[in-house]
């Protein structure tokens, strides 16, 4: 399976690098487009700030790069939150394959979300085989809203959507790289899927 890890100005590029290699996954991290067109599976990551970001995408023409792949794509983190419309981190235009917007948290006294939390489930490939209420970590100071695009929720003082999917893109607002053996389950589940 080729699996490319796309490599741009964002963090954690090594905490999933290591976890597919605990799952024996060959790899590459790559910003070229041809090697990304022809991954078998997409892995888009991030922690960051979106605009920076997004202005990184743009100067290289990634953005038009990530919209043009047909495989399994799964965001993290900021990378799930660039795959929506837009996001007020920076006010910034996202890459709009996902119907959604990034807004900062409000409510909450101590931003931002750090640690364990408990995310809802809906039923979908990317959950086979995790309890329907499972523990995922979060590290994030901006959420996406609830939306028919949303495959879990979770909570921090405001509900947020914790997984979005719509046809061949999936995110994840939390770190599956570091959310232990249902994090693990989330990446395998997204390795092992098959777009419809």
């Amino acid at each position: 399976m080729r699996v490319a890890i796309l490599r741009y100005n964002a963090g954690n590029v090594r905490s999933v690098e290591t976890a597919l290699e605990r799952l024996g996954v060959s790899y590459l991290v790559t910003d070229q487009p041809a090697e990304l067109l022809s991954a078998e599976k997409v892995i888009f990551p991030g922690v960051g700030e979106a605009s920076s970001a997004m202005r990184y995408l743009k100067e290289r023409r990634l953005d038009q790069v990530i919209r043009d792949i047909k495989a399994p794509l799964l965001g993290i983190c900021l990378g799930m939150q660039l795959l929506g419309e837009y996001s007020e981190e920076g006010d910034t235009p996202g890459l709009g394959v996902i119907p959604i917007s990034i807004r900062r948290f409000t409510k909450p006294r101590k931003i931002p979300h750090i640690g364990w939390s408990r995310a809802r489930l809906a039923s979908h490939p990317l959950f086979q085989g995790i309890d329907e209420d499972a523990y995922f970590y979060f590290v994030h100071s901006y959420r996406a809203d609830v939306s028919d695009s949303c495959i879990a929720t979770s909570a921090y003082d405001e509900t947020f959507a914790a997984a979005i999917a719509r046809d061949n893109f999936m995110g994840v607002q939390f770190h599956p790289e570091r959310s232990g053996r249902d994090g693990e389950r989330v990446l395998n589940n997204f390795l092992s899927w098959r777009a419809v």
